[in-house]
C-alpha cells in the first residue's frame, strides 16, 4: 500500500484498536454516469487503501482508455470487469474495503442501469446506509427514483444525497438547492426521512475528504466526515432475540447444543427461550462463542446454546424469547424483486429459502406490479426480469419468520428455480396471511393400496406430452382401449375435454397454461389415490409444470410419455386448422409457433410419431407397463 505514515509502537494495542473500531456497510447507487465508481475510487485513494502496483496499473489503464485525458481515472480502481472498463459502466456488485482512523467501511458499488436492478437489490440487502448520487447537470432521474424506492423497500433509513459533478455547473448553489428540494419532496413520499445532502465533485475531490474552496456557501461536513460520524444505531432497533439454527452440535453423547448466528437481540444464561416450530420452551444452560463460555451474547455473534431440557430443535428452527415469539405461518404477503431470465408466473412452484430454512412455495396471486419510476400499482399477470411485484405466497409447510420492517434478517427470503437451482427472486415479507387451521388431510380407511388390490392392478399416471397434432390423444385413447380389454380400470383426461368443464375459465397465456396443468395434476393425483391407471393427454409445454406433476406422485407412479413428432409433421396434419390460424396471426400464444415447448429430457417412454404406426406405439407402452408390473 501507499505510505500511510502510520508507525505502530505497540502491535497488540493496534490490533485491539482495530478490532474495536466501528464498521459501516454502505452502497453507492444512482443513474449511469453519475460518478459512483469515481467517488469510490476517490474514497479508496484518499484513504490510502490502494496498493502501489494497483495505482500503476490504473495509470496505465487510464492512458489506454483515455477517459480522463492525461489524468488518472479513479473509476478504474473499482470497475474490475473488462466489460465495465470497455463500456465505462458498472455491471456487477463490487465490494470494497477501506478504513480511516475512526471507522472501517465495506462499500458496495452497484450498477446504474435498469437491466441490473437485481444487482442493486443485492447490494442494498446488507447495507446500513445508501449514498445516492445525482449528476448536478441532469438532476433527479428515473434511475434515481428507482434506486431510492429499492433503498426504502430494503429498510435502509440513512441516506446521503451526493450531488456530484458540481464543477460542471460552476459550483452553483441554486442548482444544488433545487435538486435537494426536489429529492426531499420525492423521498418523503416513499418514507425516507433521514437524508443528508452534500454537493461535491468526486473527480476533483471537492467535499469528499476536504471542504471545497469552490463552495464556500456549503456549511456542512465533508462526505468522509459524515460517514465517520453518522449514527446508524439510532435507526436500528436492537430487536427481539432471534437465533436461526444452522446445525445441532453433538460432539459427544453428553453434550447437545444448537448453533447459529444471532440475527437480532441478545441472550444470556438463564433466559427462557422458545422453539418456533414446536412451541416448546427451555432455559439457556450455557452459551459458547469462539472465545469459550460466556454469560451473554448479542446480535452478530456466532454461538452455540445448551439448554436445561431436551426439546426437539433442528436446522431451520428459530429460537426466540418466551414473550416475543417469532411468526409461524404457511401463507405470506411480500414484495418480490424478480431476478430470473424466465418470467415469474403465479402457481408455478419454486423453492423458497429463509434464514436457515427452506421449503416449496407458489406465488398464488400477483396483486400488482410496482412501477418504480412513478410508484403506480399496475395490474400484471407475471413479473419479468428486474420487475417488482406485491405477491401472496403459499408455502409447502409452516415456517418461522418475521415481518421485514421488524427484522431484516428473518424477514427476507430468496426464490430458487427447482430445476436449475438458480436464484430467481428475492423478497421482503410484509405480513403473514392467516388461513383456517381446521383444514386437515383426512386419512381414509379405504386407501390407494386397498383400491389397487381390488382392481388387481398397480395405479399410475401415464402423462402424454407433445405438440398439438403429435397424436397424443389418439395414442392415449388406443392405450386405454387396450387396458380396458385387459380388464384394467382406467380414466382418460384429455386436454380439450377438460377445458370444456373444469378449466373452461382458462385461456392460453403462460399463466393460464401453468394453472391448467396444476389443476389437472391435482386431479390426476386424486385418480391415482382411487387406484386407477390415469391417462393424461395435454400439451403441457413447460418442463417446470411436468416436474411439479411428477413430484405430486410417489416415485415410479408418474410415467412421462413424450410423443415426439416434428413441428412440420404436426403442421401438415393440423386436424383443427390451428397451425394455419397461428401462422396467419389469428391465434396467439400457440405452442410451437409463438409459445415455447420444452422437450422432455428424461421421459420414461419416447414415441417417434413421424409416421402412422399407432398400434406399434401402443404395444410399446403396454409392454412397458407389463415389465414394470403395473398390469
Amino acid at each position: 500500500m501507499r505510505n500511510s505514515n502510520i508507525v505502530i509502537s505497540n502491535f497488540d494495542e493496534f490490533l485491539l484498536e482495530q478490532n474495536n473500531k466501528a464498521q459501516l456497510r454502505f452502497l453507492t447507487c444512482g443513474s449511469v454516469d453519475d460518478g459512483k465508481s469515481t467517488l469510490l475510487g476517490r474514497l479508496l485513494y484518499e484513504s490510502k487503501s490502494v496498493f502501489e502496483d494497483q495505482l500503476l496499473s490504473t495509470h496505465i489503464e487510464s492512458r489506454k482508455f483515455g477517459t480522463q485525458g492525461d489524468s488518472m481515472d479513479l473509476a478504474l480502481i473499482v470497475d474490475g470487469l473488462q466489460a465495465e472498463r470497455e463500456q465505462g459502466i458498472t455491471i456487477d456488485v463490487a465490494y470494497h474495503f477501506f478504513e480511516t482512523e475512526k471507522r472501517k467501511f465495506i462499500a458496495a458499488d452497484t450498477p446504474g442501469h435498469e437491466q441490473y436492478t437485481r444487482n442493486m437489490a443485492t447490494g442494498a440487502s446488507t447495507a446500513e446506509l445508501a449514498i445516492i448520487l445525482v449528476d448536478a447537470s441532469k438532476g433527479i432521474l428515473t434511475q434515481t427514483r428507482r434506486d431510492s424506492y429499492i433503498v426504502s423497500l430494503f429498510g435502509i433509513k440513512n441516506v446521503i444525497l451526493a450531488v456530484n459533478k458540481m464543477d460542471q455547473v460552476n459550483f452553483d448553489q441554486l442548482v444544488f438547492e433545487a435538486i435537494q428540494k426536489n429529492y426531499q419532496d420525492f423521498a418523503s413520499s416513499i418514507g425516507l426521512s433521514e437524508i443528508n445532502c452534500i454537493p461535491l465533485s468526486a473527480l476533483n475531490g471537492d467535499n469528499v475528504f476536504t471542504i471545497s474552496d469552490s463552495m464556500t456557501w456549503y456549511q456542512g461536513s465533508s462526505l468522509i466526515e459524515l460517514l465517520e460520524t453518522i449514527d446508524i444505531q439510532k435507526n436500528i432497533s436492537p430487536g427481539d432475540f432471534r437465533l436461526p439454527i444452522q446445525c445441532v452440535n453433538r460432539p459427544n453423547s453428553s453434550f447437545r447444543g444448537f448453533s447459529g448466528t444471532i440475527a437480532s437481540g441478545e441472550i444470556k444464561v438463564g433466559s427462557t427461550i422458545r422453539s418456533s416450530l414446536s412451541g416448546k420452551k427451555s432455559k439457556v444452560k450455557g452459551i459458547i462463542d469462539p472465545s469459550g463460555e460466556v454469560e451473554f451474547a448479542v446480535s452478530g455473534q456466532s454461538v452455540t446454546l445448551s439448554l436445561t431440557d431436551e426439546i426437539d430443535i433442528s436446522r431451520g428452527d428459530i429460537l426466540s424469547t418466551e414473550d416475543k415469539p417469532v411468526e409461524l405461518a404457511d401463507r405470506l404477503a411480500a414484495h418480490v424483486i424478480w431476478m430470473g431470465t424466465d418470467p415469474m408466473i403465479p402457481e408455478r412452484p419454486y423453492v423458497i429459502r429463509f434464514a436457515t430454512d427452506k421449503t416449496t412455495a407458489q406465488i398464488t396471486d400477483l396483486s400488482f406490479q410496482v412501477d418504480v419510476n412513478t410508484l403506480e400499482h399496475l395490474a400484471a399477470k407475471k413479473l419479468e426480469l428486474n420487475e417488482i411485484g406485491y405477491c401472496k405466497i403459499a408455502l409447502g409447510r409452516a415456517v418461522a419468520f418475521d415481518d421485514y420492517k421488524n427484522n431484516r434478517e428473518t424477514g427476507s427470503f430468496i426464490l430458487i428455480d427447482r430445476l436449475t437451482n438458480d436464484t430467481v427472486g428475492a423478497g421482503v415479507i410484509d405480513f403473514a396471511l392467516r388461513r383456517a387451521h381446521n383444514i386437515k388431510w383426512h386419512e381414509m380407511k379405504v386407501d390407494k393400496t386397498k383400491r389397487a388390490q381390488a382392481n388387481n392392478q398397480k395405479p399410475c399416471v401415464l402423462w402424454f406430452t407433445g405438440l398439438s397434432g403429435s397424436g397424443k390423444s389418439t395414442i392415449a385413447d388406443k392405450v386405454e382401449q387396450k387396458l380396458f380389454q385387459l380388464g384394467k380400470r382406467t380414466t382418460l383426461l384429455d386436454g380439450d375435454n377438460v377445458r370444456h368443464g373444469l378449466n373452461k375459465d382458462l385461456g392460453f397465456t403462460d399463466q393460464d397454461r401453468v394453472e391448467n396443468i396444476r389443476r389437472i395434476a391435482e386431479v390426476s393425483k386424486l385418480m391415482l389415490e382411487s387406484g386407477l391407471i390415469t391417462l393424461v393427454s395435454f400439451i403441457s409445454p413447460f418442463k417446470e409444470e411436468r416436474f411439479m406433476a411428477r413430484e405430486l406422485m410417489a416415485e415410479g407412479e408418474f410415467i412421462e410419455i413424450f410423443v415426439d413428432a416434428p413441428l412440420e409433421v404436426c403442421e401438415s396434419r393440423d386436424p383443427k386448422g390451428l397451425y394455419k390460424k397461428a401462422r396467419a396471426g389469428e391465434l396467439k400464444n400457440f405452442t410451437g409457433i409463438d409459445s415455447n415447448y420444452d422437450k422432455p429430457e428424461n421421459a420414461e417412454i419416447v414415441l417417434n410419431n413421424s409416421g402412422t404406426n399407432v398400434d406399434g406405439m401402443v404395444d410399446q407402452i403396454i409392454s412397458f407397463l407389463k415389465k414394470e408390473r403395473f398390469v
